[in-house]
């Protein structure tokens, strides 16, 4: 059976859900990861490469992980639809403004059979340059990441 593209849903209680995609990102195929070790791994390379993009403001690859009708829900910022909306959103309001870090020891990663990984952890976002600092802002997320 040929391997499927993996798509992320992301839920991040009173901040955030999206739904997406990710193409040409290297991770496994669902039924070639075979033990817990594997899966966190996979999921947290997806991780990083999904705010990696969103923090260097590389707007193509940050893009690429979502589906066009993704949404966007956010308790300040209300709802955004949409791969372009939300992209154009990140490229106004985050590029060059935050770092994000990953909270140590937050990262839990399930298995759903047949279907992917759930993902939950706690991030926080900073100044550039200030990253032990100053926070500006901690949230606790849930990604769903769909295969």
């Amino acid at each position: 059976m040929p391997s499927r593209l993996p798509r992320m849903l992301l839920l991040l209680p009173l901040l955030a859900l999206l739904a997406g995609r990710v193409e040409a990102h290297a991770v496994p195929s669902l039924e070639g990861i075979q033990s817990q070790a594997e899966l966190d791994k996979a999921i947290t390379a997806l991780d990083a490469a999904l705010f990696d993009s969103y923090i260097r403001c590389d707007l193509e690859k940050f893009a690429s992980f979502f589906a066009d009708d993704v949404g966007f829900y956010h308790d300040q910022g209300g709802v955004t639809l949409g791969r372009e909306k939300l992209t154009d959103s990140v490229k106004k309001k985050i590029c060059g403004k935050v770092t994000r870090e990953l909270a140590p020891g937050t990262l839990q990663v399930y298995y759903m059979k047949g279907y992917g990984a759930v993902e939950m952890g706690v991030h926080r976002f900073h100044p550039p340059g200030h990253e032990d600092t100053e926070a500006v802002g901690e949230g606790k997320f849930i990604h769903l990441w769909q295969y």
